[in-house]
């Protein structure tokens, strides 16, 4: 093969592996960048400005690399060189600065996003809060809805524009509840409840993980968010009510035996304070992680 086929030929293989390549990224999103929400967009800001200020000493030090490469370099005649450099105050003035100023504006950043997106401090707004007690499973996710008397498994439906006041706690070992779109990762934990606000600005659906190892299930433990208009929730809540079996202490006690894999389903009904007496442990904990990994099993009312 000649010298110039063989260009042509790594020409167009590097053409395929760029477009290849674009088209992969083309094909990725970040959902901590594409906020939906309040808390989401700000912390996205948070992340941004955190990049801002960590790129004040990055690039000048990737500039400066190059520059003294290149004016340092052997044909360079007029570079001097001096081994007898020992200490100038003019560069540890600029080489100590930088980095505390840095460390200072990334302080003042974390200082004030961390009060500003306290989890527990409620949202401004003019419309009331939503409530929704959640509840960390092996490994599913349970979720109460007290205001409107029913609950379902693996599924998380908001009104949107609306703020939602989130209780949190775990049947189990500690876990993680994470919505990447609308921010604020929050542990949950067995016998606390820790409280939590997030808001949906616009409809769709929003994918829902744990963020925390807690066992052979764990990789399946996701759940959906689906964000709808406010009556369109009514309506759903409405309609759950009338489906669904009923959420009582002896249900809710098969429910929280290990199961993978279970299907989004709802409960027409939930006896009164059963979430308050999950935290105070009235209820006995789940089993948590044990050695083999757990058969699916369905459960009551699953469809």
């Amino acid at each position: 093969m000649t010298r110039q086929a063989t260009s042509a030929t790594h020409r167009v293989l590097l053409g395929l592996a760029l477009g290849a390549a674009a088209l992969a990224l083309a094909g990725c999103e970040s959902a901590l960048m594409q906020p939906q929400g309040p808390i989401g967009a700000q912390e996205k800001t948070i992340l941004l400005d955190s990049l801002g200020v960590m790129l004040v000493i990055v690039v000048p030090t990737i500039l400066a690399t190059l520059l003294f490469a290149w004016w340092f370099r052997a044909s360079n005649t007029r570079a001097r060189f001096r081994p007898e450099f020992v200490y100038s105050g003019r560069v540890e003035l600029v080489t100590w600065s930088i980095p505390i100023l840095v460390v200072v504006f990334l302080g003042g950043v974390t200082w004030v996003g961390s009060h500003d997106l306290d989890p527990a401090q409620p949202l401004k707004s003019t419309v009331p809060a939503e409530n929704v007690q959640v509840v960390s499973l092996d490994w599913k996710w349970l979720f109460i809805y007290p205001d409107r008397g029913v609950a379902s498994v693996n599924e998380l439906v908001l009104p949107t524009g609306t703020p939602i006041h989130m209780r949190l706690t775990s049947a189990s070992v500690m876990n993680t509840f994470f919505v990447p779109r609308l921010g604020s990762m929050i542990y949950t934990m067995n016998g606390m409840a820790d409280d939590l606000y997030l808001q949906a600005d616009r409809p769709g659906v929003f994918p829902g993980l744990s963020g925390h190892f807690s066992g052979d299930g764990f990789s399946d433990m996701h759940f959906k968010v689906l964000a709808v208009p406010p009556a369109q929730y009514a309506a759903w809540a409405a309609q759950a009510r009338g489906v669904g079996p009923m959420l009582d202490e002896p249900a809710y006690t098969a429910l929280e035996q290990q199961s993978t894999n279970v299907a989004p389903f709802t409960y027409r009904t939930v006896s009164a304070d059963l979430f308050e007496h999950i935290v105070q442990q009235r209820l006995p904990p789940g089993p948590g992680p044990q050695s083999g990994p757990p058969a699916p099993q369905p459960q009551p009312g699953q469809r």
